[in-house]
This record gives structure tokens, sequence and C-alpha cells, in this order.
């Protein structure tokens, strides 16, 4: 096992492990971390906690110091600087009428460099750019450019549900979200009502997934042949949170299975009252991928 601490570098950023080295951290304070990008100011998330070695990326960075108040100073005056280098760097850009959108502007804590971050439609050719921003600031220049995600992440925003972005309060890492997902609960796959303000599916598809795979273990699809205890019928509906479905009695099984005569009269039964009598194309579909 290893003892570690959380550190989070901005709201909403990802947590990364670093070894506390017999220093007494408390978690809400401030430390100052050495990283791949340099020295960084950073707020403990994660209080001491052991977890194994598969958890973290080796080598485990150390914690060199609970931040002080000088340092404090240093992490305010770097804030302001990045107010007017983002009004520098956007003067730059339309100079050089270059194609890409500023998002945000970080400086490292020791000031050895400056990241832009921006949005743009494909490729940009910022050499030029870098070169008067260079000469500017006397230091380190990156130019990052970022996803969607990542510009309403740092941008921040209200979501159709009317609540502050989760990516951008409290969401650390975006997770895989697919189409699939809308498709499991039901929901309208009307593109403009399954995405978000960054034009992507919404994170909060995934929040609810594993409850719905579960409930639908053994629910019977839509067109699909069971069995129940008025006898043979085909579902016509679905509902994964009452774990029912809808159905209709086939009332002649001598005709052929696109012409089925069926009941006007619609059943109602729970998934554990009925006998499913043959699998869907879709779980047939699922069960071949899984084949070797």
């Amino acid at each position: 096992m290893v003892t570690v601490i959380g550190v989070r570098f901005k709201k909403a950023g990802k947590i990364y492990y670093f070894d506390p080295d017999e220093i007494d951290v408390k978690k809400g304070e401030n430390v100052i971390v050495e990283t791949a990008r340099g020295v960084e100011f950073g707020e403990v998330v994660v209080g001491v906690k052991n977890i194994t070695e598969e958890e973290i990326i080796s080598p485990l960075k150390k914690v060199l110091r609970v931040a002080t108040l000088e340092d404090e100073i240093i992490n305010k005056e770097n804030k302001e600087k990045e107010e007017k280098a983002f009004k520098i760097c956007l003067e730059k850009i339309e100079e050089h009428g270059l194609e890409m959108k500023l998002i945000d502007v970080e400086y490292t804590f020791d000031n050895n460099k400056v990241i832009f971050y921006f949005t743009a439609d494909g490729r940009v050719d910022f050499r030029e750019l870098v070169k008067d921003l260079a000469s500017i600031f006397r230091t380190r220049i990156e130019l990052r450019q970022i996803g969607v995600r990542d510009e309403a992440k740092m941008i921040g925003g209200i979501g159709p549900c009317g609540v502050s972005l989760c990516c951008s309060t409290w969401l650390g890492e975006f997770e895989p979200v697919s189409i699939k997902m809308a498709k499991e609960q039901n929901l309208s796959l009307n593109p403009t009502k399954i995405s978000g303000i960054c034009g992507r599916l919404m994170c909060c598809l995934r929040y609810e997934h594993m409850s719905y795979t579960e409930l639908r273990r053994g629910l019977p699809n839509s067109g699909e042949k069971i069995l129940t205890s008025e006898g043979p019928a085909i579902v016509i509906d679905n509902n994964v949170l009452l774990e029912s479905v809808k159905v209709r009695l086939i009332l002649d099984e001598n005709i052929d299975k696109k012409d089925l005569e069926l009941s006007d009269d619609i059943y109602i039964f729970h998934k554990n009252e009925v006998k499913r009598i043959s699998k869907s194309d879709d779980e047939e579909e699922s069960k071949d991928k899984e084949l070797p």
C-alpha cells in the first residue's frame, strides 16, 4: 500500500495523487507540489489515505510544502497576470488573422510557462503568434488546442436541467457516453434533447446507465414473442423502471408471424410473470459480439 493525498489544481479538475512525504497535510489546505509541468499550487481535496500501487502513476511526486502566505500571494498575482495575458493574446490572434478561439490562460506557479488554451475547427499555424507572445512575456509559451467538452468545462454555464454544468462544478474527468445509453433509457434520440451545451451527448446519460442495464436484464423487448399466463403474446412496449411489459395476446398462431392476429386488449405483466420464447435481434447481436 502507498500513502497519498489527492490534489486538484482547478475547480472540478482532475485529482492527482502525491506523496505527502511525512508532511502533516489536511484536506482543504493548499500545497506546493512538483509536477511534470514544474512547481504548481493546488488544493488538497483528498486527505491522507492508503491505496494500492496499481492506482498510482509512477514515479509518485512528493509534496514540497504546505502553501505559505507568500505562496498564496504569488498565486493571486498569477491569476491577475492571466487576465492581462488573455487580453494581449486576443489582440495578437486578431492581428495575425488566425481562425481560433481563445478559451483560457494559465500561468504555472513558478512562472516558467504560460499556457494558452484554444479551440479551432482544424489545424492552426500559430508559430508567428508564439514568437510574439514569447517576446512579450519573456518565458516559455505553450498553445494547447482543446475539445468542445473541455471548453464547456472551463467556461461553465447552465445545463438543460437548469443547474450549473456538472463538468464545471464537480465532474473531475469525462467518461465515455454513447447513444446506446440514451436508447436504453427510452429517451428521445433527437440530438437537441440529449446533447449538452458543448454539442456532445450529455454526461448525465451515464449516471443511471448501470441501473437501467440491471433493470433491463430479463426484460423482453418490443416485438418479442413471449409466453404469459393468458397465453402467447407479442410485446408492444416495455417500462424499464417498473420492469413490466405491455402485450397483446396472439389469437391465431397458425398465421405467419408478420400477419399475426392479435387481441385488441392490452395486458401488462411484470417481467417475472412472463417466459421469453426467443431472444430479440439486439440480444443475438450482442451475444455474437461477445463470442471470441
